[in-house]
């Protein structure tokens, strides 16, 4: 990334580069679907060109994903058949954008973060999604190839639902939604996360729970910075004057605030759970230093008693009467067991041991 960011240094606004770290060395993947009520087509192209004709069909909802942002020039082509602002393709290639939303003349360009873990499961990754709603159509740009948006794609194949019947804003509102579920998905394994945690630290807390702990509190970090800015966009959205926009969606993007709203309320719950648990897991080590410390202690003070008597008569004087006892030897190993069980009997009964 800091590599990308050099070589844009010095460069005129609007220079495409892509400024990503997911690079993949196979070609990037054109999708487009179109549809209205009564067809639906679902097509691959090996070109971005081959899809433009479906977007003279003003009576479709042409939909084009593209997944892979290191092919430049198939942004570029996008945005001189659509008539895409080159700010708004250079912030597509700059994917260390803030989730945004920016209202042209012909489009909505939004920017959306989409947070997935990784392959080990223990990190999330995050991943800019960008998507342009204009009249007829929804372009979507992602990073890398992934099924994010597999459930609106089997709505369109299977025809469920109103998606065939509604317009490219209902749509985006879909693909928004779908990213939002994901969010709640996370938090769900989260939240089973914690309980299991919760277990750990109050039966046997180990330095890797705690390193757990602080993984968890970034990742939820990194959700609400996501999520934060991502319900503002939608409030926007609400509020937005363009005709892009039908007042039959905004229900739906009422609906889809209060979600945004109820995840980032699960999150700072989530984060209230974890700072507790630092605190649990700080008691719990402190209890068990003071267990073990309260066993050395309670076992040097039944010592010590025996230690004076073993000191008394390790001492080199010649005139010690009890040395020229018969039994003195065996009364004396029997004096110090008595001392050492009679203290352990007072503790035991003052609730010490």
């Amino acid at each position: 990334m800091k590599g990308k960011a050099r070589k844009k240094a010095g460069l005129p606004p609007g220079t495409l580069i892509y400024a990503g770290n997911k690079t993949e060395k196979e070609k990037a993947r054109i999708t487009l679907f179109s549809f209205n009520e009564e067809i639906f087509e679902e097509k691959e192209c090996a070109d971005v060109e081959e899809c433009f004709q479906f977007f003279e069909k003003k009576n479709n909802v042409n939909w084009l994903n593209i997944d892979g942002l290191h092919e430049t020039e198939v942004v570029e082509k996008i945005g001189k058949m659509l008539n895409i602002h080159p700010l708004t393709q250079e912030d597509i290639l700059n994917t260390e954008q803030r989730p945004k939303i920016e209202e042209y003349a012909e489009y909505i360009y939004i920017v959306l973060k989409m947070i997935y873990p990784d392959g080990s499961g223990d990190d999330l990754l995050s991943e800019q999604v960008s998507i342009l709603l204009g009249a007829n159509y929804v372009v979507t740009f992602q990073e890398v190839k992934g099924d994010i948006f597999a459930p609106v794609k089997e709505r369109l194949r299977t025809g469920k639902g109103r998606v065939r019947t509604m317009s490219a804003d209902y749509l985006a509102y879909l693909l928004m939604d779908a990213l939002v579920d994901n969010y709640f998905i996370i938090l769900e394994k989260f939240g089973e996360e914690i309980e299991g945690i919760e277990e750990v630290l109050l039966k046997n807390p180990q330095t890797e729970t705690l390193h757990r702990i602080h993984n968890l509190k970034w990742d939820l970090l990194s959700m609400r910075k996501s999520l934060w800015p991502l319900r503002e966009e939608i409030n926007n959205l609400i509020k937005t004057e363009s005709s892009l926009v039908k007042q039959s969606t905004f229900l739906y993007l009422r609906d889809l605030y209060d979600h945004t709203i109820r995840a980032v309320e699960i999150i700072e719950t989530l984060r209230d759970l974890i700072s507790g648990m630092l605190e649990i897991y700080l008691s719990s080590i402190s209890n068990r230093m003071n267990e073990v410390m309260k066993v050395l202690t309670l076992i040097a003070t039944i010592f010590m008693p025996l230690t004076l008597v073993v000191g008394i008569y390790g001492m080199n004087f010649e005139f010690m009467p009890e040395l020229h006892i018969r039994w003195a030897y065996p009364a004396v190993l029997f004096l110090m067991l008595g001392v050492g069980v009679g203290m352990v009997f007072y503790f035991k009964k003052r609730k010490w041991l």
